[in-house]
């Protein structure tokens, strides 16, 4: 199998620096060669083979060799060359062949080219076709755009490794047997897929954004809904999720301090919010004609986006916005936002009433953030010690460790 050109005297690279290196470089590349190879040779199987054979090459190479000029570029090529190896001694059928050996190699390319309609967008409008379940067209996009492990998806979806990979299995098969095109559809059928795929984006952003999050699936997230909004201008919701992403990313880098620790939002250095992103998300937003759930969070991101400090937060507005959401989306996690909307636009007591209300309605019994949200109200009540408390019952229940810092110190300084 032959690989691409390397830069000369390149140094060796310690195991453990190579090592991150090739995990780096697979959270862009995995996804894009599993994308481009799909669309090439039509074997799902075959383009997830061979990219986990490029970052299993970079692995045993890049220690020795050095880490390439072009990361994604050299995984890119090596996981072609071994599709070509695939496809020649499976002597497959000649158009398939030659349309993969034109592929220019990549390390002569920029890594990122910006289509409209790129792979990983076909590939994300795959996933989300309606012949799926729902469960089956998030995982599958989970592990197939966003190249989440197995046991990663099966512990966030709460099944065991092993089912979860026959739940994939399952996917892979029912796309290649209905005969699902890869392609983003047009008319009715993109309407009908278009939830599905807003749903799988928000995923991705979430997944990049949470405090242990990875920062890429974030980027990511809003480099596609950029590529989709180009695409499906008129659609509102589309247009929505841009700005929402856009206003949430723009605060990353002031989330936390200089020894790491999280920031709340109203502890968070304003000044290091980026405001080019700001403004791109509030242009998005003003494009947006029709309510929506992504419209409401959107509006809700503005509203803290453009306060010029925590005191100045336009509270009513978004306990409004929280109010709407609850009457068209009412899940467990916008109940709880609205209850902390509510108390700090009306008082602690009524966020603590519509907190109550929330756990009446389920899904938050156990929950740590629904504990912290209740230790903040209460410390805002004046009772601190109590307030403390309930911060270390939700730091002891919370499984991100940035998190866990967070709610112990915040009780640490009630206690003091």
């Amino acid at each position: 199998m032959s690989t691409p050109q390397r830069r000369p005297a390149r140094t060796r690279e310690p195991a453990g620096a190579a090592a991150e290196a090739v995990a780096a470089a697979g959270v862009e590349a995995y996804p894009r060669i599993v994308a481009t190879l799909i669309r090439v040779t039509g074997d799902w199987a075959l383009a997830e083979d061979c990219a986990q054979e490029a970052l299993a090459v970079a692995l045993e190479r890049w220690p020795g060799d050095g880490v390439p000029t072009n990361p994604g570029g050299w995984l890119m090529t090596v996981a072609r060359n071994r599709a070509l190896d695939v496809l020649r001694r499976a002597t497959v059928e000649r158009r398939k062949l030659h349309d993969l050996a034109l592929l220019t190699p990549v390390d002569a390319q920029p890594e990122v080219r910006e289509d409209v309609v790129d792979d990983r967008l076909r590939l994300i409008f795959t996933c989300c076709h309606p012949a799926l379940a729902l469960d089956a067209r998030v995982a599958l996009t989970l592990r197939t755009v966003c190249g989440v492990p197995t046991a990663d998806i099966a512990r966030l979806l709460l099944v065991s490794e092993s089912t979860m990979t026959r739940r994939l299995t399952r996917a892979r098969t029912r796309i290649a047997q209905a005969g699902i095109p890869y392609r983003v559809p047009t008319g009715p059928a993109l309407t009908e897929r278009l939830p599905g795929v807003l749903a799988v984006l928000y995923l991705l952003f979430t997944r990049g954004y949470v405090a242990d999050g990875e920062p890429a699936f974030a980027e990511e997230a809003v480099r596609l809904a950029r590529l989709l909004d180009r695409l499906m201008p008129e659609q509102s919701e589309v247009t929505a999720l841009l700005a929402l992403v856009l206003l949430q990313h723009s605060r990353r880098d002031a989330r936390r301090d200089a020894a790491g620790n999280l920031l709340t939002l109203q502890r968070q250095d304003r000044d290091r919010w980026d405001r080019a992103g700001i403004a791109e998300g509030l242009a998005a937003l003003d494009r947006v004609r029709q309510d929506g759930p992504y419209a409401w969070q959107a509006r809700i991101a503005a509203c803290h986006a453009t306060a010029t400090s925590a005191d100045a937060t336009d509270w009513p507005t978004i306990a409004r916005a929280y109010d709407a959401l609850v009457g068209g989306r009412p899940a467990p996690v916008i109940a709880l936002n609205r209850a902390v909307a509510h108390g700090y636009a009306y008082g602690p007591a009524a966020g603590l009433d519509l907190l109550d209300a929330a756990h009446a309605g389920g899904g938050l019994d156990g929950n740590p953030l629904a504990v912290a949200v209740r230790a903040d109200l209460v410390a805002r009540q004046g009772d601190r010690l109590r307030a403390a408390t309930l911060f270390r019952e939700a730091a002891a229940a919370v499984g991100s460790a940035a998190e866990r810092r967070a709610l112990l110190d915040r009780a640490a300084e009630l206690a003091r």
